[in-house]
């Protein structure tokens, strides 16, 4: 019989080897439990924010709610709205970009942020990753008395006698484009989309009106185009990398400051010597002597770069949204139509009350980010946290307190119903406190006077013969508010135009 031979074979593993296996996990499991701690400190700091405020019970990891954000800000923000009327707290939280947020839509509770806007409360940020775009000096982002003289030296740009001067440009441009988009219009056979007719004649407007001469043409096209770099890259995510559109709006903004600054020089030296008239805004502002002394050229193109951002943006936003809610209020273009035929574009107080209207009903920007640099008392039982960025919603302000607040209703601002000054405290469209829209009478102007001269040389109607019929009307950012449908029309010139001159 064959004997049987065991061998012991030893399956103890080298030393050398050992250490080599724990040299590799022990990083490894130190990482995934980095990570594992930072996800719950994450957590767990979200959740102390919040507090017994209504909103998520976990967020997706630094990233928040931002994907639903990007990918449907109008339904985001609507959904946010709902759950602060269902809490009747009037505010609720949620998580963006790795930041807590409060959305507040109870307009008491805005007020209380606008109205407290300093060094140890709040401030104003225009944009949650404004400080890269605007840079550090922006006007947004001043304090105390550095923000009250700055205010004090642009408050001449709009007394009555520039105004007056601006609406004399504004007229004969927005003459101009109706004209060559009725030529587009192929009498009125062809539906054109606004909303890039209107923001072209916008930037036109808003060149001349503030840089006036100062500006070559080449100069314009070169804003022209990095303004649309800025503009796209406002609702981008915020990755400050080279191909990226944030960084090409970063680069954009100094872009666009520099060419500013260019003209405030050609100004100051035309306005120097008193005797000429100002043209634009930059002369007016020119003709103050403390701030000529007192204030460098690169400051103010960095500040007339603001001009350009608020009038842009916004300006074309209610242009849009008066065209379509005109056209479903046919009974309003008749009365305003009524209204240039008798008096002109002098003193049109319908129109302005439709000007208003639009505004109140379609804030262009709905939302006024501001955040907290220290812990502030919200209400009684909550405090907002330092570092939270809070959404104040002038846009939910516009439905609150006014009678039928969701109804188009010019004939609210009338003399005789004077619900603007009933209700004032619901109107935010241009904030409040301290950091309220130092260009609101222009804006309105604008509008009011756009409204008159489209509605006296134009016929229109919307295109609905389309896949979303009906939806036309939904909100769409951009980084402000637009019909959905761009404003999509037919226009035909009118038979009988009124004399403008």
């Amino acid at each position: 019989m064959d004997s049987v031979i065991f061998v012991n074979v030893t399956t103890d593993t080298p030393p050398a080897a050992k250490m080599a296996t724990w040299m590799v996990s022990f990083p490894a499991v130190t990482i995934c439990s980095l990570i594992a701690l930072l996800l719950l400190y994450e957590q767990l700091s979200y959740l102390k924010k919040k507090g017994l405020v209504p909103g998520p019970t976990l967020t997706v990891p630094f990233l928040g709610s931002a994907l639903p954000m990007i990918l449907d800000p109008t339904q985001y923000w609507f959904d946010l709205a709902k759950l602060a009327v269902s809490s009747g707290r009037g505010f609720c939280a949620d998580y963006l970009f790795g930041r807590f947020i409060i959305f507040i839509r109870d307009s008491d509770l805005s007020h209380k942020i606008f109205s407290n806007v300093r060094p140890d409360a709040f401030m104003l940020i225009g944009h949650p990753f404004g400080r890269k775009l605007f840079g550090d000096q922006n006007l947004i982002y001043m304090f105390g008395q550095e923000h009250k003289n700055l205010r004090r030296y642009m408050a001449p740009n709009f007394t009555p006698r520039a105004l007056s001067t601006y609406r004399s440009i504004q007229q004969r441009i927005i003459l101009r484009h109706i004209d060559h988009w009725l030529s587009l219009s192929d009498h009125g056979t062809k539906p054109l989309i606004l909303r890039l007719l209107c923001r072209d004649m916008n930037l036109e407007t808003s060149q001349i009106v503030f840089a006036g001469p100062y500006l070559n043409e080449e100069e314009r096209e070169t804003i022209g185009k990095d303004y649309n770099l800025f503009n796209m890259g406002l609702m981008t995510l915020p990755l400050d990398l080279p191909g990226f559109a944030f960084r090409k709006a970063r680069l954009a903004v100094s872009r666009l400051s520099d060419t500013l600054a260019k003209c405030v020089r050609r100004s100051r030296e035309r306005m120097t010597s008193g005797k000429e008239e100002p043209e634009c805004l930059l002369d007016f502002w020119m003709q103050q002597e403390d701030c000529t002394d007192a204030t460098s050229s690169d400051e103010i193109g960095k500040h007339l770069f603001d001009f350009l951002f608020a009038a842009q943006d916004a300006s074309t936003s209610s242009l849009l949204w008066a065209v379509a809610l005109l056209e479903s209020h046919p009974e309003v273009v008749s009365r305003v139509r009524e209204e240039v035929s008798e008096i002109g574009l002098q003193d049109m107080k319908y129109t302005m009350s439709v000007a208003l209207e639009v505004i109140r009903l379609r804030p262009p920007a709905t939302l006024v980010p501001h955040i907290a640099k220290e812990d502030f008392q919200l209400t009684d039982e909550y405090t907002v946290t330092k570092g939270t960025i809070v959404f104040p919603s002038v846009y939910e302000s516009s439905f609150q307190g006014f009678t039928a607040g969701d109804r188009f209703d010019p004939d609210r601002f009338s003399d005789e119903r004077r619900e603007d000054v009933r209700f004032k405290r619901y109107f935010l469209a241009f904030g409040a406190g301290s950091h309220q829209c130092v260009g609101q009478r222009y804006a309105v102007r604008h509008l009011a006077l756009f409204i008159a001269l489209f509605v006296s040389v134009v016929d229109f109607k919307r295109d609905r013969n389309t896949d979303d019929s009906g939806q036309e009307d939904d909100l769409k950012y951009v980084p402000t508010i637009a019909p959905k449908d761009d404003c999509k029309v037919y226009l035909k010139r009118r038979e009988k135009i009124p004399d403008f001159n």
